[in-house]
């Protein structure tokens, strides 16, 4: 098949155009790298720079490559800046996401993979969450996928459109060559290390009297291998499973302070840690059912353990120690 990844040049999406190269695809990345790093597409993939506010752009692309699939990556995707900024995230995750169904529909490719996310839910009523759970986002970027899922249920229905939606949890990990360098980094384990490299002075600890057994966040963090995983075995079966929702997780929830202490151990540095305020538009605890996924694709994770996680991060934070943007190189 080949296969438009939107988004390609991020975290995820990067990883994921790289599994599939390795089972045969052909991969077209479109970015506008305004997140992610050119030097993430892998080699095999062709690249194209553009933006999904680009209506003709976009019209241009599909007519110059016969797709079969598109995986959507593309989007802004920090908690708390759609919480300042909700205008800007209902413009790249909804109004652009549209854009893109429109050029698809226009040239008659009709299967999608969503990139979705478990701030869909909120405040989980039942831990850990099945995707029947009531949804109820408490921050401005959960709603807007909440609001294209609801959309690409609408293309289904009006013109065929086949679809599945992935509502992963916290992605976390490296391959060898890929991992986690966001410009705005706020995710815990690459700041973790960031910390244990001496690139910051600290980790902040943001929100301590949470109603969790040691007053931390819990989060289920998932290998972006895993998740990548999810994506093909979505587009495998996509034609039986269309218009369905499926978690991408662990089943198992892990706090700050427990993340803090993996980074402490696999590191074998200090990584000192200081209290701070919550983030705004935090739920406490988010935990996936993954029961869905495991029977109706056959997926589990393989290498979602805390410490493994973990470790591929170092390992590649080790090579990369500024991110992409400069040549590899070993870390003492």
């Amino acid at each position: 098949m080949k296969i438009l990844v939107t988004g390609g040049a991020g975290y995820v999406g990067s990883v994921c155009a790289e599994v599939l190269l390795e089972r045969g695809h052909g991969v077209v990345v479109l970015d506008n790298l305004s997140e992610g790093h050119r030097r993430a597409v892998p080699a095999g993939a062709a690249f194209v720079e553009g933006d999904l506010a680009d209506r003709q752009g976009l019209d241009r692309l599909f007519a110059s490559h016969r797709f079969d699939a598109v995986m959507h990556f593309a989007a802004l995707a920090l908690v708390e800046e759609s919480v300042r900024k909700p205008g800007a995230y209902l413009v790249a995750n909804v109004a652009n996401s549209i854009h893109l169904l429109d050029a698809m529909l226009r040239h008659d490719v009709g299967q999608f993979i969503f990139s979705s996310t478990a701030a869909i839910y909120g405040e989980p009523e039942v831990v850990p969450i099945p995707e029947e759970h009531r949804t109820a986002p408490i921050n401005p970027y959960g709603r807007t996928k909440l609001a294209f899922e609801r959309i690409l249920e609408d293309c289904r229905i009006s013109a065929g459109l086949c679809y599945a939606s992935l509502r992963y949890f916290n992605a976390a990990g490296a391959t060898p060559e890929r991992g986690e360098d966001h410009r705005q980094e706020t995710h815990i384990i690459p700041i973790l290390l960031q910390v244990a490299l001496g690139q910051r002075p600290h980790f902040e600890i943001r929100g301590t009297n949470y109603a969790t057994p040691d007053g931390t966040c819990i989060r289920d963090y998932v290998h972006v291998l895993d998740i990548a995983e999810a994506h093909v075995l979505a587009l495998d079966h996509l034609e039986r499973i269309s218009g369905w929702v499926f978690n991408v997780g662990s089943n198992r929830g892990h706090s700050v302070l427990e993340a803090l202490e993996a980074a402490r151990r696999m590191t074998r540095r200090s990584i000192p840690a200081v209290a701070a305020g919550r983030r705004a538009g935090d739920p406490p605890v988010l935990v996936a059912s993954s029961q869905k996924i495991e029977r109706e694709l056959g997926w589990r994770p393989q290498y979602s353990g805390l410490d493994a996680i973990v470790e591929s991060a170092w390992a590649w934070k080790q090579k990369f120690p500024q991110g992409y943007e400069v040549s590899p190189q070993a870390a003492g």
